[in-house]
């Protein structure tokens, strides 16, 4: 009999009935394989599914009880703030991260307060129970209602699930899982997909709380299929540099609350610390007298962030300027360029410009433009900008400064550090209210600011 052969995408998993250069779903190149056509099978998360949760009946709407979502503290206030105000019962949340970065470790913490009120049952297909008891030792976790397993094939997770019958579920990681009815090989897409959909199963059919970690790939994004964002309810991502203490713990979809927010952890020796107060953490080390340097406040949620932003001009030794950016928006920082060219007046286009934010955030506010096109502006000209002063606003293409969202908070979190002097746009003199200690100098446009460093 002779074989069939299908072609399928590595990253998303389309199915195409030949051979093509890009695949027509996700639009990446060189991603078409072929593999021999296999016979199918029955889901294991649907086989087991029909004997081992209760099938669900159809209710009448005025049946449907709707009581808040019970929620519970994990006993790091960083991380029920990303989650929106805790872990919800029954809720399936995925932590995505580089390796290293600490998910695992996050995830192994917060085991110390959920074990003073629940079960918790931790599946490792990464670690053997002597590592992840070590670990544990090193962390100071308590070992009261915390069980270890060490396996990766989900039929055995399962009986333990069933046999154990644990409050909260962790398994890291889903890419180590895989399901034995399934000839496929362990992280590839039909074995993320089901395990996936198997654990949802658990967790939504018996109200047990699961937590997932993930791993990324070269890109930054969760390692397996794109629908495995969408069967989840929570998607963190717990982003930072190795070679810095500080992480960045941000949600990227939460169906029990905000994206918005941001929780902040520092990584010490025995394990993550929370810092309640990053724009203290941000601004530390920050240079004083030195161009090219200004301070902008963000709003991560509802939380004001200082942020240091970093810009370097230097002349240029090619034909065409080299534009490097870190933590800003590329295209936007062309666009800041053109502008402080055209509307305040320095030749930059014969110069190469080099953006840093400081700490690891990245600015997608246009509330930063001002103090980018300030840090610019200082180091064009050399001259610093002084070490008291902040600013905030959103920058125009015709060199306007508009008005800026929660601006009475970023400015009561501008004084609480200290500065004394703030530039911001004039349109929000109506309603705004100065902070005792803090001057608001009102500027038209980014010539006026500009003026302010002469």
């Amino acid at each position: 009999m002779k074989t069939k052969i299908q072609f399928y995408c590595t990253e998303c998993g389309n199915e195409t009935p030949k051979w093509q250069g890009k695949c027509s779903a996700c639009g990446a190149w060189n991603t078409i394989v072929e593999r021999p056509t296999e016979p199918k099978k029955k889901s294991g998360a649907i086989s087991m599914r029909s004997t081992r949760i209760a099938i669900n009946r159809p209710k009448p709407l005025e049946e449907v009880e709707t009581t808040t979502e019970l929620r519970f503290e994990t006993g790091m206030c960083e991380l029920d703030r990303v989650l929106g105000g805790g872990a919800v019962k029954g809720s399936l949340v995925l932590v995505g991260g580089a390796p290293g970065i600490g998910k695992s470790t996050l995830m192994l913490q917060i085991c110390d307060n959920l074990c003073r009120f629940a079960t918790v049952l931790y599946v490792s297909g990464e670690e053997s129970e002597r590592q992840i008891k070590l670990r544990a030792e090193r962390l100071h976790i308590r070992n009261q209602g915390l069980y270890l397993l060490s396996e990766t094939n989900l039929e055995n997770i399962l009986d333990a699930v069933h046999e154990q019958k644990p409050d909260i579920l962790i398994v890291d990681s889903i890419q180590t899982l895989y399901n034995g009815e399934l000839t496929t090989a362990p992280g590839s897409v039909g074995q993320v997909k089901d395990c996936t959909m198997a654990l949802m199963q658990v967790a939504k059919g018996e109200g047990i709380t699961v937590f997932v970690i993930g791993h990324v790939n070269k890109e930054g994004s969760i390692a397996g299929p794109k629908v495995l964002e969408h069967m989840v309810d929570c998607v963190l991502y717990f982003e930072g540099d190795q070679n810095l203490n500080y992480r960045i713990l941000r949600a990227a979809k939460n169906r029990f609350g905000a994206t918005n927010e941001i929780g902040v952890f520092e990584m010490e020796d025995i394990g993550l610390s929370e810092v309640p107060n990053p724009s203290e953490m941000l601004l530390d080390g920050r240079p004083k007298n030195t161009p090219g340097t200004c301070v902008t406040c963000v709003m991560e949620g509802v939380r004001p962030v200082l942020a240091e932003v970093q810009a370097l001009i230097a002349p240029t030794s090619f034909n065409v300027p080299r534009r490097t950016s870190n933590g800003f928006d590329f295209n936007r920082v062309n666009l800041l360029l053109a502008v402080l060219e055209k509307r305040g007046g320095l030749m930059v286009s014969t110069c190469d410009a080099y953006i840093n934010v400081i700490g690891g955030l990245f600015l997608d506010e246009p509330a930063a433009d001002l103090a980018m096109v300030i840090a610019l502006a200082s180091s064009f000209r050399d001259k610093p900008v002084p070490g008291d002063l902040a600013a905030v606003g959103e920058v125009g293409l015709t060199g306007e400064l508009r008005s800026v969202s929660a601006l009475g908070q970023r400015l009561s979190e501008v004084r609480r550090l200290g500065f004394t002097k703030c530039l911001v746009p004039t349109r929000n003199t109506g309603k705004l209210i100065e902070p005792e200690g803090l001057q608001l100098i009102h500027v038209h446009n980014i010539r006026e600011a500009l003026a302010v460093l002469q």
